[in-house]
């Protein structure tokens, strides 16, 4: 499978574009940090593209080369990903034979850490000869799923690398990572795109008007996070009624949502309430969608915490449901 058809749309992105240009006057290692859904990993493989790429050019790379056609269709022997399994799934990415070879793939949970046998296999390919005579890369995303074990094993060839292997992290969560790790790479921050140039963008990409401008405020200004939710019509039909129906307690407001999505869009309405107790415009909702609902502020800072705590075994619940009749039943008592 080739790329996602998000992918291609936010790696040509005129924010992304505008990136990558001082990115690639620099070997690296780089490290690409900020929100999640701004296009981390999107950048980072357009900088690998135009680091293996046969033709390149001062935008990047060429895009028909034979190169540039490898790493579209994930063969190409110079480029490597480090990517959870769940990750790779989700982005159309092969898996790797350990994980696509079992006979039970399709039952077992895909992992959604980068694996120590992964870094292993990464550290081998850094010793190996470059076949096209571009050198190497491997891009390592999201990077904060490495565990200390793992990113020890990194950082050992990051701080020895062979000549003519190049590195790319990007990550959603910087802090998480270990400061050795981040100390070793050149930092690039991304770069939020401006709201009428991102407009312009999501409308191209097959939708236009309110849904567009409703997902990107949905979305708190990510673009990646406004394609996902353009792309579930479902999810979008009732977000404005979501915070009265929350304080309800209707199921309505969990419909089509999974789990970790559903925790999620209640993190955001808790955190446009506590914007709304310090006198900040709320970020992902509007104020008349906020107008009746007015917990207290020890509710919502117990609320969040409670959140939290939800989220960290979001993708692995007992009980999906039950997780999902607990969730809406603290947020109404916060709410109330």
């Amino acid at each position: 499978m080739v790329v996602t058809q998000d992918e291609d749309a936010i790696a040509a992105a005129p924010w992304i574009t505008r990136q990558l240009r001082p990115l690639m006057a620099h070997a690296g290692p780089w490290l690409l940090a900020g929100p999640s859904g701004l296009g981390q990993f999107d950048l980072a493989l357009a900088l690998a593209c135009a680091w293996l790429c046969d033709r390149p050019t001062d935008a990047g790379a060429c895009g028909t080369c034979a190169s540039c056609h490898e790493i579209g269709v994930h063969t190409h022997p110079d480029l490597l990903v480090l990517m959870p399994d769940a990750e790779r799934e989700v982005r159309g990415w092969p898996l790797p034979e350990s994980a696509a070879g079992s006979a039970d793939a399709k039952k077992n949970k895909l992992s959604r850490d980068i694996r120590i046998d992964q870094m292993r296999a990464a550290v081998e390919f850094a010793q190996r000869t470059s076949s096209r005579g571009r050198g190497r890369v491997i891009l390592v995303h999201p990077a904060e799923r490495m565990n200390a074990v793992t990113a020890n094993a990194l950082l050992k060839t990051l701080e020895e690398p062979p000549g003519d292997v190049r590195f790319v992290l990007s990550t959603g969560a910087g802090h998480l990572l270990l400061p050795t790790i981040r100390s070793r790479c050149l930092a690039h921050t991304m770069v939020w795109p401006d709201a009428a140039e991102a407009a312009a963008w999501l409308g191209q990409q097959g939708d236009s008007g309110t849904s567009t401008a409703l997902a990107w405020r949905a979305a708190g200004g990510r673009p990646g996070e406004a394609l996902r939710l353009l792309a579930n019509a479902q999810t979008l039909a009732h977000y404005g009624q979501f915070p009265a129906q929350v304080k309800r307690g209707d199921g309505a407001a969990l419909a089509g949502l999974a789990l970790a999505e559903a925790i999620e869009r209640m993190q955001k309405l808790c955190h446009d309430l506590m914007l709304q107790h310090v006198g900040a415009p709320p970020r992902f909702f509007t104020l008349d969608e906020l107008r009746d609902v007015a917990p207290s502020a020890w509710g919502l800072a117990r609320w969040w915490a409670q959140l939290g705590q939800m989220a960290r075994s979001a993708q692995h619940p007992l009980n999906p449901e039950l997780s999902a009749e607990f969730l809406l039943s603290i947020s109404q008592q916060a709410l109330n």
